[in-house]
């Protein structure tokens, strides 16, 4: 009687599925027939006399080869596509898809079809997206269908293996919402733009909240590498900043830079002897730093490799294999670049401040990071719940990216705050379709602190205004700084350009002689002496640039100086002469009058890190505004103290346990890794030690183990 209910589940399957392509079929059939009535220069019929039934069969002919093309020949084009860089990628899918629709007119009978190459990928793009919406009508109407579907997909990339023992056990979605900040996300809240985030935490009526809100505080460096290192690994020891110089190598360290990643991820496992937080059963999604997991995409510290299943780009085969997928998320983008540019003009035309320049090719980055980044990540996170894996972690950067040109509290902002709710949702209602239960725990790396740029309100760079200092010459034309933004840097990558800042773009006078190498990371600002061995000393530094300490201090955009000075060790200069050794630093007074809590520690902690620059400067804080001034060219920054970018979040089922007890305080990314390895325990989901995964960075990793879907590509709501 069971094999008898087997057979008749299995039939009505396959009557479902047959439904579903025949339905398919016969929109893109009408669709195609009302695009020839509409286009002049798209023709289903070789002359005017031909019946209607005619071209109707014509019709049928050319939407079922175009839709066996797109199932054939689209994976295979795009996996030869991998060749040529990712942005390029989503930019040729209009091209590519009309191509496969001119080839699909040239096999109907008689050649009726006909069509110029512009309106094929008109014509193309549009049937594509009907299809694909038909297709997710039916998958909305029968999610247990559609939920069959993609887990054998996933499993079948898994090489068709089982693990039933470990789906009784809980898994962990740990999604980190790149660069939001633990008040920004209360005011989201407050002022429901985040509907999705509100259920969880402040459920309407008298439901019960299933998760809680806790701010915690980043080390002195508040940015994603820092951050990001120390969560999935365990330490972040030894990075000062977004960008450092390191003189016994004169190699000039970036966050942002595949070699970088790849040096800081294996210096992280050699001193925590662990391959980090995802080295059972893991997948990491998006991130600078692989945390030991096995399954991998869009992961930049394996960038650097070069091989035929490790290159970055790999990442996005499967999510643009599908050409649904493809196209939309290619319309998605063209409507982001003019939704940005449309925004800079109306921006300028306010004369709204502060503001910096979002002209030339920063359109094309912001759609990058709010389009294509978002999906490709989303759907590889999709992939990984409907496959059942133990822990999962992703970052989506899509809010950072526009906080640092727009600003972390302008509408632009606001609205990509409303499509990250989105994709929760959407991962919250594929997870309830999982081969197990998931539990859910959101977080941000750090957030973001606003403010005019210090050149724009002192008139001159960091840079600059060292050398000037020095008694060095200075550019006669103004020079920005470039911005260090992860989106940024990964489209640099992705078309084969060193990141802004590496050692590749430092004129050769920045990196010989006696001239001092400037970095900025946000508020922090880093000066170093390159033909001073070890860490320039205060002294040294006075007896060649006598004023240079003196201009730094006393500069009104300028809130302290750390150096080292040979008669008191480390020591902390401040406005009108003030000058506290290390051990005499406390919060609340002198130059951290208005840095808040734990500021202190945190200085003393970096002072310890053997790469510390000669000089670490940090920007003035407002406390009445909440405003720093970021030494390069972000309107909303974070890589020092000052403000909310020292205050993520983290939000966690109340199923596990408090991550420190009732009045302590959660300080440091490291701290947070030691959270959340605790909880991924207590789902029973155990860590291994280093052991086996010690050669977790030379494993060829397997970044197509997700499933190109239709309901992957987010809704594109203002």
């Amino acid at each position: 009687m069971a094999e008898g209910r087997g057979r008749r589940a299995s039939w009505r399957r396959a009557g479902g599925t047959l439904l579903r392509v025949i339905t398919v079929w016969a929109v893109s059939t009408l669709t195609m027939l009302a695009l020839a009535g509409i286009l002049p220069d798209f023709q289903l019929q070789s002359d005017d006399k031909e019946s209607l039934t005619s071209v109707a069969v014509t019709a049928v002919w050319g939407a079922g080869a175009f839709g066996l093309l797109s199932a054939l020949v689209w994976p295979l084009a795009v996996r030869a596509l991998l060749l040529v860089p990712a942005l390029v990628l989503g930019l040729l899918v209009f091209f590519l898809n009309g191509s496969l629709l001119l080839v699909a007119l040239s096999l109907i009978p008689d050649g009726r079809g006909e069509s110029d190459p512009q309106t094929a990928v008109v014509v193309a793009a549009v049937m594509s997206a009907v299809a694909s919406t038909t297709s997710t009508a039916f998958a909305v109407r029968d999610d247990e269908a559609y939920r069959r579907r993609l887990s054998r997909l996933a499993q079948r990339r898994r090489g068709g293996r089982r693990d039933e023992g470990r789906h009784g056990m809980p898994g962990t979605l740990f999604l980190q919402l790149d660069g939001l900040g633990h008040d920004t996300l209360r005011r989201a809240l407050d002022d429901g733009l985040m509907p999705t985030v509100a259920n969880l935490v402040e459920p309407e009526g008298s439901f019960v909240p299933s998760h809680r809100l806790t701010p915690w505080r980043t080390d002195w460096s508040s940015q994603t590498g820092a951050s990001q290192l120390g969560i999935l690994h365990g330490s972040n020891h030894d990075v000062p900043a977004f960008r450092w110089y390191e003189k016994e190598t004169g190699r000039t360290m970036v966050c942002s830079s595949p070699a970088s990643t790849a040096e800081l991820q294996q210096r992280a496992i050699e001193r925590t002897g662990d391959g980090g937080l995802l080295t059972y059963d893991g997948a990491s999604r998006g991130n600078l730093f692989s945390g030991g997991a096995d399954q991998l995409a869009l992961v930049l510290s394996i960038a650097a490799r070069r091989g035929p299943n490790n290159r970055s780009r790999a990442g996005y085969f499967a999510y643009f294999s599908d050409p649904a997928n493809a196209v939309r998320t290619a319309m998605s983008f063209v409507a982001e670049v003019v939704r940005e540019i449309r925004s800079s003009v109306r921006s300028r035309l306010r004369k709204e401040t502060p503001r910096i320049g979002r002209g030339g090719f920063y359109p094309f980055i912001r759609a990058f990071a709010t389009v294509i980044e978002r999906d490709v990540v989303v759907a590889a996170v999709i992939g990984d719940l409907l496959a059942g894996r133990t822990a999962i972690y992703a970052d989506l950067v899509a809010y950072d990216e526009v906080a640092h040109h727009s600003g972390p509290r302008s509408q632009d902002a606001e609205k990509i705050l409303r499509r990250l709710d989105r994709s929760l949702a959407l991962l919250v209602k594929v997870a309830e379709h999982a081969p197990r239960a998931y539990r859910v725990v959101l977080l941000s790396d750090h957030g973001q602190s606003p403010g005019e740029t210090f050149q724009g309100r002192f008139g001159l760079t960091l840079r600059d205004y060292v050398r000037a200092s020095c008694g060095l010459p200075i550019p006669r034309r103004a020079e920005h700084t470039k911005s260090g933004s992860e989106a940024r840097d990964a489209v640099r990558i992705a078309l084969h350009r060193p990141p802004a800042g590496t050692e590749e773009e430092q004129p050769p006078s920045a990196v010989s002689g006696s001239d001092p190498i400037v970095l900025a990371s946000g508020n922090l600002g880093l000066v170093s002496f390159p033909d001073l061995p070890g860490r320039a000393s205060r002294e040294e530094i006075d007896r060649r640039h006598p004023a240079l300490l003196r201009m730094l201090a006393g500069h009104p955009g300028i809130g302290f100086v750390l150096v080292r000075s040979e008669a008191y060790g480390a020591v902390v200069l401040g406005p009108g002469g003030s000058e506290i050794p290390l051990p005499e630093l406390r919060d609340g007074e002198g130059p951290l009058q208005h840095f808040g809590k734990g500021a202190a520690d945190a200085i003393r902690r970096t002072d310890t890190f053997p790469h510390t620059a000669d000089l670490m400067i940090n920007s003035v804080y407002d406390p009445e505004t909440g405003q720093v001034h970021a030494f390069e060219e972000q309107i909303g920054s974070h890589g020092g103290l000052g403000g909310e970018q020292t205050r993520p979040f983290l939000l966690w089922p109340l199923a596990l346990s408090e991550p420190v007890p009732e009045g302590a305080e959660l300080v440091g990314a490291q701290a947070v890794h030691q959270v959340l390895r605790r909880w991924l325990r207590e789902c029973q989901g155990p860590q291994v030690p280093l052991g086996a995964a010690q050669d977790s960075l030379s494993k060829v990793p397997d970044e197509g183990g997700f499933p190109a879907t239709d309901r992957a590509v987010q809704n594109e709501k203002a």
